[in-house]
């Protein structure tokens, strides 16, 4: 788990200083899915919370150590793929938390062209992601 959460924490946080170096440098990408947009975000998802910092870092703490410890706990009984998204889910929010802590913000730079929908970045789909992939393999095996 510990590999998977450094290469998918790197990643992400890797991913938007370049994105975001490339944009305030005057580079701009456009498509007919999503353009970059550069957005800083001091609130959480849909910019919720805005201003709520100090409380978002804790929640965010808390949640990658209580995954981890999930994790640690029951190690034996977890299928590898359950494992995988764990450490996806956890390195999403552990990203946008380095984010906050670090910077005072999250970096919001995804930008979709064909709906209406709040600026985001690659941390915020590794926790989509991470939980829609939790909720299947819960759904999925809590009959077996």
């Amino acid at each position: 788990m510990i590999v998977c959460f450094i290469f998918w924490l790197f990643l992400a946080l890797f991913s938007s200083r370049l994105i975001v170096d490339n944009v305030t440098s005057g580079h701009h990408y456009s498509n007919a899915v999503f353009k970059i947009h550069y957005l800083r975000n001091a609130g959480a998802a849909f910019s919720l919370m805005e201003n709520s910092r100090e409380f978002l870092i804790i929640v965010g703490i808390v949640a990658v150590t209580l995954l981890f410890l999930y994790v640690y706990n029951h190690i034996r009984s977890i299928h590898y793929i359950s494992i995988s998204f764990i450490s996806l889910l956890s390195a999403g929010i552990a990203a946008n938390c380095h984010e906050r802590i670090v910077l005072g913000f999250v970096r919001d730079y995804i930008q979709l062209n064909f709906i209406n929908f709040p600026i985001f970045n690659v941390a915020d789909i590794f926790i989509t992601i991470g939980v829609i992939a939790l909720i299947a393999i819960l759904l999925l095996y809590k009959g077996q």
